[in-house]
């Protein structure tokens, strides 16, 4: 089993900046891959940005490209989101998740809540 507690959401105004940060405990040497994943109000939970965790290759839902950066520490086993120039459209509850050696997202976090004003 692997747990996961995630941090750093909040209020921001469009156009600002947060940092997520999602902390794994438990069985996470056979991590595969931790990701971000997001649920805006009325519509389903969409795939964000992840990272394989150990060659460090990163993936993007296009609507983040360019604007998110997703990053790992390997030693504290843990992944970071970086949001810039976040739009309303960005309001959501984002959801840390990790993969491990078969590859499916199984293991998720509580979520945290994510709201841009305009």
């Amino acid at each position: 089993q692997v747990q996961l507690v995630e941090f750093g959401g909040g209020l921001v105004q469009a156009g600002g900046s947060l940092r997520l940060s999602c902390a794994a405990s438990g069985r996470t040497g056979s991590t595969y891959a931790m990701g971000w994943f997001r649920q805006a109000p009325g519509k389903e939970r969409e795939f964000v940005a992840d990272i394989n965790w150990s060659g460090g290759r990163t993936y993007y839902a296009d609507s983040v490209k360019g604007r998110f950066t997703i990053s790992r520490d390997n030693a504290n086993v843990t992944v970071y989101l970086q949001m810039n120039s976040l739009n309303v459209e960005d309001t959501a509850v984002y959801y840390c998740a990790a993969a491990l050696t078969d590859r499916r997202y199984r293991y998720w976090g509580q979520g945290t809540q994510v709201t841009v004003s305009s």
